[in-house]
């Protein structure tokens, strides 16, 4: 008899996928359908939910394709998706608004400001989680609510992304809670939608989908939806979650002590722990397995590299080159800093902050200056190792890096010498896609828990240790850098003063 597979669907920002995945982990054939964003206008972000469900249709027959009787050997399908992105759907399921605001989408700025304003993060953090932030959905509904009150009127359930395609697969609504968690409207005490943020985001609670653990069974697929993507009528459908906590199941992320580091545009490091970590500079999401994952985002990391590419060399060399002649100054680039603050930071109270190099000297070069830029992100995450491992007390063992970043060994050795620890890359670069196959199987009890599945299907291709000699360089030039970061603050504002 032809092995069972696991069926996964990835709903990205810059496309979906879709994966099947063998009983051991193993990703057998992948497709993906690429969509795009709409800007409306400056500082927007949306799609269109129809896109994301047709390319979801069109990768799901290109895999059923690829494998041997692949519809009838499927045994469980699980969703991932894109966090944030706020799904308007009406009583008879069908979409109440064309487009959903994204979690990049920074239109929701003046009710966030208006929220911070009359609360302070210390009366609110039990109840949300999260400090304010313009990706959270219930800013996302507070703006809806007012400047598309039709939209607002029709809508019976709010969705995000992954439970809009269930809900296509299945005819069910629900929404998972590591969803739920970074909505800024669950009660992380709970696991249930928050009366007291409801309250005060003045929402109508009637309109949130009803709240699941991902890995319970949402539904089955019904006969339009196996019509339509060539699936087996019936086959099970899990509640699913959010892209992040999935692909920090599916990189072995999920206990504490051990963090994750992924490094595309930004650089996000994150640490479990058994309750979220409330702290006005932390964000918190839900994992698969019930823990939390505290994290804290630096705006531009690969972009800080991505900068110097175009500023120094108008994009006429390569990363590779880059990182060649960084490789050519010596560890600490002679002393000098590159505080990497080029978009701003995401959240607290200096938001304007900005990007500058310290320390120049006339001996100084091309090598010094790209080196200190990887020195200067590492730097800028290792303050945000000391403050997670600080509020957690629990200090992070090792990082399992991902994304484009972990690629670059330089980066990667600079990066563990600076944060005093081990760096793991793991063997599949697909965590999303592997985290969902581990809830698969999981959820059809090949495992007893989804940390026993990741253990076995997460392997990693190798290990970076710090390099002594460097770590002797990096620790007193950390303490520097707290200190040009402290002071370089009272700086922004009278630079935002200044005539343009």
């Amino acid at each position: 008899m032809s092995e069972e597979l696991f069926l996964t669907i990835d709903v990205g920002t810059g496309s979906v996928r879709a994966a099947l995945v063998d009983r051991r982990g193993k990703v057998l054939a992948i497709s993906l359908r690429e969509h795009e964003q709409i800007v409306p206008q400056f500082g927007w972000s949306e799609q269109r939910p129809a896109d994301w469900w047709s390319g979801v249709v069109a990768a799901i027959r290109d895999v059923l394709a690829k494998e041997p009787d692949a519809c009838g050997r499927i045994s469980a399908v699980a969703a991932c998706g894109q966090m944030h992105g706020t799904v308007l759907v009406d009583d008879r399921g069908n979409l109440a608004r064309d487009t959903a605001p994204l979690w990049n989408d920074k239109r929701t700025v003046a009710h966030v400001k208006a929220f911070e304003k009359a609360h302070r993060p210390e009366t609110y953090l039990a109840d949300s989680a999260n400090p304010a932030a313009p990706a959270w959905p219930g800013f996302k509904l507070q703006w809806l609510r007012d400047m598309d009150p039709g939209a607002w009127r029709r809508a019976a359930a709010v969705l995000m992304p992954k439970d809009w395609i269930n809900l296509k697969l299945t005819g069910e609504i629900a929404m998972d809670r590591t969803e739920g968690g970074a909505s800024f409207l669950m009660d992380p005490r709970t696991g249930e939608w928050s009366d007291r943020m409801i309250g005060l985001l003045g929402l109508d609670k009637a309109k949130l989908a009803p709240l699941r653990n991902p890995v319970e069974i949402l539904g089955h697929v019904n006969a339009a939806a196996a019509r339509e993507t060539g699936l087996r009528e019936g086959t099970p459908v899990l509640v699913g979650g959010g892209d992040y906590p999935m692909a920090l199941l599916g990189s072995g992320v999920c206990r504490p002590g051990i963090g994750s580091e992924v490094m595309g545009t930004s650089a996000i490091i994150t640490a479990i722990a058994e309750k979220p970590l409330l702290d006005a500079a932390v964000s918190n999401v839900g994992t698969v397995e019930g823990n939390w994952g505290a994290f804290m985002l630096l705006e531009s990391g690969g972009d800080a590299m991505r900068w110097a590419r175009r500023a120094f060399h108008e994009k006429q060399v390569s990363y590779e080159e880059i990182v060649a002649k960084a490789a050519e100054a010596p560890a600490g680039s002679d002393r000098l800093f590159f505080m990497p603050y080029l978009a701003g930071e995401r959240l607290g109270d200096h938001r304007n902050a900005r990007a500058q190099f310290f320390g120049i000297g006339a001996a100084h070069g091309l090598a010094h200056m790209h080196r200190a830029v990887l020195e200067g992100v590492a730097f800028a995450v290792k303050r945000h190792i000391d403050i997670l491992d600080r509020i957690s007390g629990t200090p992070l063992q090792r990082v399992i890096a991902s994304g484009g970043g972990a690629k670059t060994k330089l980066w990667m050795k600079i990066k563990a010498s600076v944060y005093g620890i081990p760096i793991l890359v793991p063997a599949e670069a697909e965590c999303g896609i592997v985290g969902c196959a581990a809830m698969a199987a999981a959820a059809t009890g090949l495992y007893s828990t989804v940390e026993d599945a990741a253990e076995t299907y997460v392997t990693y291709a190798e290990e970076i240790m710090p390099d002594p000699a460097w770590a002797e360089v990096y620790r007193p030039m950390q303490a520097v850098f707290e200190k040009l970061y402290f002071h370089s603050q009272s700086l922004y504002d009278d630079l935002d003063r200044l005539p343009s």
